[in-house]
């Protein structure tokens, strides 16, 4: 090889070095996170850490309670427009939910086909609670195992709300209070949950009855 040629060479191959070097020092300055990765490790970790620290795990279902009752307590929080940490009684909600929109029918209880309100009070007690009552709502109302009181401020989920639809029959119908003035009760439309302000109730409500407790 010619001396020349050999020196272009070596010169050439001199530039392309400097140049590639400059370049990549370049480069390397504009990389926005410019540590290792154990360093980067690192950082994250730290970041995680403080977040844990400002934003604590809320266990919202402490209870354990299972799928089927956490659908209905949502959905019960939702229809009664209360928070669902209200919705304390899920046997309760869990029983009537199978048997809202049942129609009305006199001394009938067949889910879903036809229900008296007294004897779904009766069935509702003695499936959910294991007390007896009669079927009849004064037989319901005068039963000892009933704490008898009229005020509405007093009213809790559960109690029997007694209605009266003239004077000869003092004690014609019961319904369950729920939550945030709704009430379980069967009408001419049948069994579903009612405001308990409505005109219609409030004309008739006699007193509430809750269930004593066992000693």
């Amino acid at each position: 090889m010619k001396p020349d040629k050999l020196f272009y060479i070596v010169i050439s191959s001199i530039f392309c070095i400097v140049a590639f070097s400059c370049s990549s020092k370049k480069y390397i300055k504009e990389i926005p996170y410019n540590y290792s990765s154990d360093e980067f490790s690192q950082i994250v970790q730290k970041d995680k850490e403080r977040s844990d620290f400002k934003y604590s795990v809320v266990d919202d279902n402490p209870q354990g309670l299972s799928d089927d009752v956490l659908k209905v307590k949502e959905k019960y929080s939702i229809i009664l427009e209360v928070m669902p940490k209200e919705i304390r009684d899920y046997k309760l909600y869990s029983y009537i939910d199978e048997w809202i929109g049942t129609p009305y029918r006199k001394q009938m209880l067949e889910k879903q086909v036809g229900a008296d309100a007294s004897y779904f009070v009766q069935a509702l007690f003695s499936d959910v609670y294991g007390e007896t009552f009669s079927k009849t709502p004064d037989g319901i109302f005068r039963s000892k195992s009933i704490q008898l009181f009229t005020g509405r401020a007093f009213l809790k989920e559960g109690d029997i709300l007694f209605f009266r639809y003239d004077k000869f029959h003092p004690i014609s119908d019961v319904g369950i209070y729920l939550h945030n003035d709704r009430i379980l009760a069967c009408t001419a439309k049948g069994l579903q949950i009612y405001n308990f302000n409505d005109e219609y109730f409030q004309l008739r409500y006699v007193a509430a009855g809750r269930l004593k407790e066992k000693q």
